[in-house]
């Protein structure tokens, strides 16, 4: 458990490398420079066109689910989904919404959110991401 008087002294570091902290949090990918293909991880190659030129580019923090399924695998259930951020696709965990098919839709607009995964004994908090669904 987080001691509240020690929060300012807690260093965070996000979970995955293409998590963008900050007052605003947002993800970051390799854009492909010939074919505009993104990818989250580290590429040697483009796996659409073979380039080997990336660029960094900012995704969008709002987007729709396009595909989810609700795992039921341990004690707690929940939702792995793929939200469709302008066109960039978006592997991730639905939060602050019920695992259930009344509560999950395709087409449900969803925005990026940030959760604390834990913090380590020398008071490193990992966060990580997901999307929640859109208060707009």
């Amino acid at each position: 458990m987080t001691d509240p008087e020690n929060l300012e002294s807690i260093q965070q570091v996000p979970f995955v490398d293409y998590l963008v902290l900050g007052e605003h949090p947002y993800l970051c990918a390799n854009e492909c420079n010939q074919c505009k293909a993104r990818f989250f991880d580290r590429r040697n190659a483009c796996a659409s066109c073979f380039s080997d030129e990336f660029t960094k580019v900012r995704i969008v923090t709002t987007g729709e689910v396009t595909s989810f399924t609700i795992v039921e695998m341990g004690p707690v259930p929940y939702v792995s989904a793929i939200v469709d951020c302008e066109g960039t696709p978006v592997r991730c965990t639905l939060i602050g919404v019920d695992p259930t098919p009344e509560e999950v839709q395709l087409g449900m607009k969803v925005e990026l959110a940030t959760y604390p995964m834990g913090v380590d004994s020398e008071g490193t908090e990992a966060i990580a991401f997901g999307f929640t669904p859109s208060k707009k």
